[in-house]
């Protein structure tokens, strides 16, 4: 049964839904990507899709809107795919578990892929109407943007005519975004050397509890990073108690701060007791250094067994704990223009061990593209001390303002005119897709927009009902008057 079928407008929470019971977390968009396909066929649309899985339909402009220009509606159709550990749903396979409760859309267990499953659903309930007034319409849906733009980088945009684009990957209702962050992914490789001396006792340590999210949008929020967590607690503990690394991992995606993390630690016989002592009095510390910021912070520790033949040589965990402990994570500088904006971050996300190397990956951010070098300048000179290297990819650029955007201007003068008050015109730290496509398209006008999404990328992520229909009335009178 439909869980979202009683709910206005129809057609918007009916795509909505489809796009939920397809798994399309980054990496994963076989299966929606041809869903989107098969749409456009089905209703004889005109659409293009590429070996990225990217998908470009067309539709033509509805009587009396023959001779206005055309506009490009964009998203993307990944989503960041994170779930509770007691969650048993697969999401490489498995629908969402969709649920309402008030005013929100929420998936049980897990993310809901609000960012940015609701602008597919505009995109779609636009281009399958027969009653809603618009220009020619050229919907531009891509793939992993969640893992630093691939979709929007390969895309071909050579066939479009649009000179101006609603670029839906918002969260914010009554702000437009009309400029944004540069940014890039890189991977610190460590090396670590093993040795088969298995003497003594192992215990899993685990930091959690944190509150996670968007490694852009919530980054000045100073949320702990559980892994630079971890990384401290156990550098404190090294420092009174030997110990020898099994393994340490934590988070899921770069682009999301991380909320756990964990680590396999071998130490001597008769040394639990010193060790979990002196855990206890640093998840003690941390809870009151972080107690107005991270409420259900823990750091804990059980013994367990190891299916692992090795462990790290005391000389390796020296210096993964170092490694880790010096990382760049945060905010690294606030711009002097915009009050309050972060201009350069750089959120440590991914953490994992393997045979012969510890990998960090991190998501760098910045509004100016030379902070943003110099950062991973640091980051690599940082790996290279340590023996390591890195490896640079998924780089995108910047969004700058543009101060005669026409888009822009009708798109504040309609807001005021819809609901009686200003919109913000603001500048955002997380990175968004205009950047690249004003690379490809010169002379494009951006504006991206939305309705309110609380706490994206995680799993108590959650859609206001209220605010994607007013959203999408905002939508239709833009198509109609601008």
């Amino acid at each position: 049964m439909s869980v979202l079928g009683q709910l206005e407008p129809k057609k918007v929470y009916y795509y909505f839904e489809q796009i939920c019971n397809i798994p399309h977390g980054s990496g994963n968009l076989d299966g929606i990507s041809s869903y989107l396909a098969s749409f456009a066929k089905d209703r004889g649309l005109f659409h293009i899709r590429d070996a990225s899985n990217n998908v470009i339909i067309i539709k033509e402009a509805t009587a009396g809107y023959e001779s206005a220009e055309p506009i490009i509606l964009q998203g993307h159709m990944d989503m960041v795919a994170v779930k509770k550990n007691d969650c048993d749903i697969n999401l490489e396979k498995d629908p969402l578990r969709i649920k309402t409760e008030g005013d929100f859309i929420f998936a049980e267990g897990t993310s809901l892929g609000g960012d940015d499953g609701i602008a597919v659903a505009y995109i779609l309930a636009v281009l399958d109407s027969e009653d809603i007034a618009h220009p020619r319409i050229e919907a531009v849906i891509t793939t992993d943007e969640e893992v630093g733009m691939e979709g929007a980088t390969a895309i071909d945009l050579s066939m479009l005519k649009a000179k101006r684009m609603l670029n839906i990957d918002s969260e914010e209702e009554g702000i437009l975004l009309t400029s944004c962050a540069g940014g890039m992914r890189m991977d610190c490789h460590i090396p670590v050397t093993r040795e088969t001396d298995l003497d003594g006792i192992f215990l899993k340590v685990c930091a959690g509890g944190l509150l996670g999210g968007h490694s852009g949008t919530e980054i000045n929020k100073e949320h702990t990073n559980a892994i630079k967590l971890l990384a401290v607690t156990l550098q404190q503990i090294w420092q009174k108690i030997p110990f020898r690394l099994v393994e340490i991992c934590g988070g899921e995606k770069d682009n999301a701060i991380p909320r756990e993390a964990s680590a396999v630690v071998c130490l001597p016989e008769g040394q639990k007791d010193a060790f979990v002592c002196e855990l206890n009095r640093i998840e003690k510390e941390e809870k009151n250094e972080k107690r107005s910021k991270e409420k259900n912070l823990f750091i804990r520790c059980e013994e367990v067994r190891t299916t692992l033949s090795s462990v790290f040589d005391n000389g390796s965990t020296e210096n993964i704990l170092s490694f880790l402990v010096l990382l760049p994570n945060g905010v690294m500088a606030m711009s002097a223009d915009i009050d309050g904006l972060v201009e350069t971050s750089l959120n440590v996300g991914i953490l994992k061990t393997f045979d012969n190397e510890v990998v960090a990956s991190s998501a760098i951010r910045s509004a100016i593209e030379t902070a943003k070098h110099k950062v991973g300048l640091q980051v690599d000179v940082l790996a290279k001390v340590f023996g390591g290297y890195t490896e640079t990819h998924g780089e995108y650029p910047g969004w700058q303002f543009d101060p005669d955007s026409k888009l822009r201007a009708d798109m504040v003068r309609i807001y005021k005119e819809m609901f009686g008050k200003d919109v913000k015109v603001e500048a955002l730290h997380a990175g968004l897709e205009c950047g690249i496509m004003i690379a490809k398209i010169p002379g494009l006008d951006c504006v991206s927009f939305g309705p309110d999404i609380f706490d994206i990328h995680t799993t108590e992520e959650r859609l206001s009902i209220s605010s994607a229909s007013r959203m999408w009335d905002y939508l239709l009178e833009i198509l109609r008057n601008c």
